[in-house]
């Protein structure tokens, strides 16, 4: 049984809030990416236990989606939300003020179990959306989620060139203090109720993964293009770091300028799903990133191979995972924290994955062992999707 407040709807303003504060709290997870470098000097690391920092985000990130997002079916979201938000904060307060690798991995850890709040906005945002317009409210948020994640590097390396590595940390948690404030202020109260106690929440989750192919299909077709995403960034500041290019990490992170370029293009993909191209939608974009490794792979020898790459691989990222969420929101309007629990825990798992792979891949054949683990991922990813379109029982059309 459902339970909830009349909610007022989504003004244009309230969107703009919603997506900021989705970014906001999703980049606190990727703040490490452009300083891996400098981390590892600092801290006496290989390449592989730096990678791990970016793992440890993303493994506390899935776990969070998977303990902590189904709340959202259980209480009143709003106080969930701000209560969330001010956790992730405290994380990056550990983060900053740390003096060994442990206690580092540890703040890195918290903040990504609790940034999970971004994948409490995203439903509720769908939820008080006019359905005619779902898709496109999902697109702009998520555009706001990646941008986040891309801007993310670029603020990183700019702080960092000002004040070292710390300096982000330091920063973003008072923004996340402040962002916490003015949702207290801005969201409505809403609270659905799903008439299931805590542990029930949970085996429902695999209770939908079960008895929807549709939504199997999607969540490895996100986790496999999220990996894609992670194989490329993860490693991406060692290869710019070292020669021939040799750039500092506030040069690095402007490279996420380019793949947010690549987010922004991607953000009619929501509403073509509104407009029953789903399907089209998905294969176009899983074309595109499997093309995209192409230019990555020279990336050695042309910087500009490496921009148009980076640009079509986020474009294609991002218009699969918002297309993904547009067509999994529609199945159970009732359970979309769980659904949104049970595909986000997969594409973020997929994340993690691929930055194990991707740090694994440079370390024993450089960039060229990077191109080729992403472009393989991807031929998974296309063979999931022909699969998924042939056996889904409700057709092809529905996915």
């Amino acid at each position: 049984m459902s339970q909830q407040n009349s909610p007022p709807g989504l003004s244009p303003a309230l969107i703009v809030l919603i997506a900021i504060a989705t970014g906001l709290a999703v980049a606190s997870n990727y703040y490490a990416q452009p300083l891996l470098e400098t981390i590892a000097q600092n801290f006496g690391l290989s390449v592989n236990q730096a990678g791990f920092i970016v793992t440890a985000a993303q493994m506390g990130y899935a776990v969070g989606l998977l303990l902590l997002v189904p709340l959202g079916d259980m209480f009143e979201r709003r106080g969930l939300i701000v209560f969330m938000t001010l956790l992730a904060a405290g994380g990056m307060l550990i983060t900053a003020s740390s003096t060994t690798l442990p206690m580092m991995i540890l703040g890195t850890a918290l903040t990504g179990l609790f940034s999970v709040v971004a994948q409490i906005l995203v439903p509720l945002a769908a939820t008080l959306a006019h359905p005619e317009k779902r898709g496109k409210t999902v697109g702009i948020i998520m555009s706001g989620l990646l941008l986040g994640i891309l801007l993310a590097r670029t603020v990183a390396g700019a702080l960092a060139s000002i004040g070292g590595w710390r300096t982000i940390y330091w920063v973003a948690s008072v923004l996340m203090i402040l962002m916490a404030l003015i949702l207290w202020r801005a969201l409505p109260r809403y609270k659905q109720h799903s008439g299931l106690n805590y542990p029930q929440l949970l085996k429902s989750i695999f209770t939908l993964f079960c008895g929807s192919p549709l939504l199997r299909t999607r969540a490895v077709l996100g986790a496999l293009s999220f990996a894609n995403f992670s194989v490329l960034w993860t490693s991406m500041a060692f290869l710019l770091a070292a020669p021939p290019f040799g750039y500092s990490e506030g040069v690095i992170g402007l490279f996420g300028l380019v793949g947010a370029a690549g987010a922004l293009a991607a953000s009619r993909a929501g509403h073509l799903a509104d407009q029953g191209k789903a399907g089209l939608t998905t294969t176009v974009g899983l074309v595109l990133l499997l093309l995209s490794w192409i230019p990555i792979a020279f990336a050695k020898q042309s910087l500009w191979a490496l921009i148009v790459g980076i640009l079509i691989l986020d474009l294609a990222v991002q218009a699969v995972h918002v297309t993904n969420q547009s067509v999994i929101y529609r199945i159970m309007p009732e359970a979309r924290n769980r659904l949104t629990a049970g595909y986000m825990t997969s594409y973020f798992i997929g994340g993690a994955l691929g930055s194990l792979l991707s740090a694994s891949a440079y370390q024993h054949a450089g960039w060229t062992g990077v191109a080729a683990a992403g472009g393989i991922l991807c031929l998974f990813n296309l063979l999931t999707w022909w699969l998924g379109k042939r056996h889904d029982p409700q057709g092809p059309a529905a996915i």
